[in-house]
């Protein structure tokens, strides 16, 4: 059976990359977690402690939690991340200019041999890889939120991506116990560009006053069996990262991604979904 990589880099401790931290350190491997120091390193600290310590109330995890905690580290740049690490896994915040940065720090930091990965819902892995010197060892690795929950994995193929990269990048996927989907680089990728579609629509029938939210979100669970409602997902996902998803797609795909303005109003307002509270719902 194909193990996950002994030693693995996350950039970023927010909820994607303290999940993404997560469900590596279950699977057996040593974790480096970037964050920026103080509060934040404290935060992204707490969240995998949070996250191992609920597996394990779930029966999801083999060991004991201080066990598991024991083999993660948390280190305050891209540039202190180990020699020997064999793959990285960028998750910061979807802003192409913050990627970049952080993916030539840690390629510059780690060897020769070692495999980047962004886990970018939207933005294009290709060009995210040409600033890199080794563009041929980079590749997408779409994680879905809540991380330990989900159990899907976009493989994201670049351009210049290795092919033989993209199995092992797979098999690394299913050791995780989740699913693999291989796809090629194209703006949205499969997930976010049928998903986003699929909230914008809905945004504007509440925008048009067609029903209210609790109505468009049930209409989809129980008719379509979707798992759950797309203003639910959209309050998941984050009102303000659905938006710039939407105004990358919009500016790459055409109008049919246009943002609602009742989405831009929302985001202006400071609801933003679970983590603020308030989105399409209201949240206790």
């Amino acid at each position: 059976m194909t193990a996950v990589p002994a030693r693995v880099g996350v950039i970023g401790g927010g909820r994607m990359g303290a999940g993404i931290a997560q469900v590596f350190l279950a699977a057996g491997a040593r974790v480096d977690v970037v964050e920026a120091g103080g509060d934040a390193t404290e935060a992204a600290r707490t969240r995998v402690s949070e996250g191992l310590a609920e597996a394990a109330r779930r029966g999801k995890l083999d060991g004991d939690v201080e066990a598991v905690l024991g083999r993660l580290t948390l280190v305050d740049s891209a540039a202190e991340l180990p020699a020997g690490t064999d793959l990285v896994v960028e998750a910061v915040p979807e802003r192409a200019d913050l990627k970049a940065e952080v993916l030539r720090a840690a390629e510059s930091a780690v060897g020769p041999d070692a495999v980047l990965a962004t886990n970018t819902s939207s933005l294009s892995v290709t060009e995210l890889g040409a600033v890199l010197q080794r563009p041929a060892r980079f590749l997408g690795l779409h994680f879905f939120n809540p991380v330990p929950a989900s159990k899907l994995v976009e493989v994201v193929v670049a351009r210049e991506t290795e092919p033989e990269l993209v199995g092992t990048a797979s098999r690394w996927v299913r050791a995780l116990g989740k699913t693999d989907v291989v796809v090629q680089d194209s703006p949205g990728f499969a997930s976010s560009r049928l998903g986003v579609l699929l909230g914008l629509e809905a945004i504007r029938m509440l925008e048009e006053g067609v029903a209210d939210a609790e109505a468009i979100d049930t209409a989809m669970e129980l008719g379509y069996r979707h798992p759950m409602g797309p203003l639910r997902s959209t309050d998941l996902v984050g009102l303000d990262v659905r938006l710039a998803i939407a105004e990358y797609l919009h500016r790459t795909l055409g109008e049919r991604f246009a943002p609602p303005r009742l989405l831009r109003d929302k985001v202006a307002a400071g609801e933003l979904g679970r983590k603020t509270g308030r989105g399409f719902h209201t949240y206790s």
